[in-house]
């Protein structure tokens, strides 16, 4: 029953979500759109948050009537300290996004309002432990752009369809709501968008069958671990699919990423919000890993859960930065990546920042996997010293914007056997539309087959790390994992004797067909 509740809440706010890009699709691009709903959806979604927050005390106290929202600002103003230490912002009432929707459409400075109240919540985190986490939020939420119209009063209108939009997404209450409603609008815009917008999409957005396989595979059996990280967290969904398989309050020390777009950085921050991540629970740094790794929430301790899927065969410094053959992340290998192909550098950062007892699993471009020179070294460094658990091989299609058959590499430091299982699950999918999709059923073949390490025919093997070294250090599924054949078996005796019965049977209709003509030919 509550599957069906959860499955009819979830159907209804995706078509709220659908109407609402619809009916503005018109006047904002797509893709840059959905800053202007994601920031919209993040500015009621703490609104509602903080309001909450508050009344429960109220109320617990014996104030059952109170409502923050109905409390001037000047009262307000007492709780502000409080707040900003709790919840690392403040919001007076009058800024509130219930507030300010009731009076919109009569607003004619409804633009500078927004203006104004987005700065307001960025500044009352401004010298405080979550400056950080709020500080540019809201930049990528142009409410003056000419894409929202071309005159103010064009654009507030669009700003008044927008706020009532989001403020028409059942949602609910905290309480009461099965699914993690803002959580899920979030990722279900994102895939929409992604989807639209093909590969520009894709690189904001792992889908979410894939973000479940790699964190199964990180977790493990763990059902509590210190902190989870993504080198290249996009938007931060894979980052927090965690919370879906073993609950937030799991994760001890919180989330942690580093984004290189600015755009995605603030959306990968409005993401942990809308997933009730409070500000010192998630730790995301804006610049690129590789060159320039975000270092606070590094001092303390290494990570007992790594997922990532970075961007394909990038261009990065290599050798032509001297620093980095000495970085201690690349230099045990004693060699970089090629400067056309930062793959394995993402690897090599990933491994140094894995706990003793953690587990790391990385989407992978499968041309890591065979290619020689500083990439086989890379290779050859990771198999001698075991930290290769295990090489999935993936179906392909199964990403936006690209229909490469992709890998997983599962990175461990402490195995119990010095080996590396391969799985073939390039036939693990149903196809959806133009996509592949994993199913459950797909996801649980995988992890089951994982966890205990166990061959079978033409799906899995363990291959002793010596035997990889004779393959020449080749990690490419197909070489250890044999397909099955799929050719139909042909019975060599029946065919023998279906061909000597068609010869028979040639030779009888030639004869008739001499026969005949020397009668014609007779008869002339």
């Amino acid at each position: 029953m509550a599957d069906n509740r959860k499955e009819q809440e979830r159907a209804e706010l995706h078509r709220t979500i659908w109407n609402i890009a619809n009916d503005l699709r018109g006047s904002v691009d797509g893709w840059d759109f959905k800053q202007y709903v994601l920031g919209m959806l993040f500015y009621r979604f703490i609104s509602e948050n903080l309001t909450h927050y508050i009344n429960k005390d109220e109320i617990e106290a014996g104030n059952v009537d109170f409502d923050y929202a109905n409390l001037p600002d000047e009262e307000a103003e007492l709780a502000r300290e409080d707040m900003v230490n709790t919840k690392g912002f403040f919001i007076l009432p009058s800024e509130l996004f219930e507030n300010v929707r009731k009076k919109a459409d009569k607003d004619e400075n409804l633009n500078e309002t927004l203006e104004k109240i987005f700065k307001n919540i960025e500044a009352s985190a401004q010298g405080t432990r979550s400056e950080k986490n709020f500080k540019g939020l809201f930049d990528d939420i142009d409410v003056n752009s000419n894409k929202l119209g071309g005159t103010v009063a064009q654009r507030n209108a669009r700003l008044v369809k927008l706020m009532n939009g989001i403020a028409d997404m059942k949602l609910g209450n905290y309480q009461d709501n099965t699914i993690d409603a803002f959580g899920e609008a979030y990722e279900y815009l994102m895939g929409m968008y992604a989807s639209n917008a093909g590969k520009s999409g894709g690189e904001y957005f792992t889908p979410q069958e894939v973000s479940e396989l790699l964190t199964l595979l990180a977790l493990g059996d763990k059902k509590k671990v210190n902190k989870v990280y993504d080198p290249a967290c996009g938007s931060g969904s894979l980052l927090l699919k965690a919370t879906k398989i073993i609950g937030k309050n799991n994760v001890t020390r919180g989330f942690y990423g580093q984004e290189i777009n600015i755009t995605t950085y603030n959306l990968c921050r409005i993401n942990m919000f809308l997933h009730d991540i409070n500000y010192d629970k998630f730790d995301i740094g804006h610049g690129d890993t590789l060159s320039s790794p975000y270092i606070p929430h590094y001092a303390e301790e290494p990570f007992e859960v790594i997922v990532s899927n970075p961007p394909y065969s990038i261009k990065w410094a290599g050798s032509d930065d001297a620093t980095l053959i000495n970085d201690p992340r690349f230099a045990p290998a004693g060699v970089l990546a090629p400067k056309s192909k930062a793959d394995l550098a993402f690897i090599m950062h990933c491994l140094s920042w894995l706990a003793t007892d953690g587990t790391a699993a990385i989407v992978c471009f499968p041309g890591i996997l065979y290619r020689g020179g500083a990439e086989k070294k890379i290779r050859q460094y990771l198999i001698d010293n075991n930290f290769i658990d295990c090489i999935i091989q993936l179906p392909s299609n199964l990403f936006f914007g690209t229909s490469i058959a992709t890998c997983v590499m599962v990175l461990k430091k402490s195995k119990s056997d010095n080996a590396t299982l391969f799985i073939d699950a390039s036939d693990e999918y149903v196809k959806i539309t133009n996509n592949n999709k994993l199913t459950k059923e797909n996801i649980q073949n995988i992890v089951q087959v994982f966890k205990a390490r166990q061959e079978k025919e033409h799906f899995s093997r363990l291959v002793q790390n010596s035997q990889i070294a004779e393959q020449d250090y080749n990690l490419s599924v197909s070489t250890y994992v044999e397909k099955k054949d799929q050719r139909e078996m042909i019975d060599i005796t029946a065919l023998n004797a279906e061909i000597k019965r068609i010869v028979a049977r040639g030779d009888v209709l030639r004869r008739e067909i001499d026969a005949i003509i020397a009668e014609i030919e007779g008869g002339q």
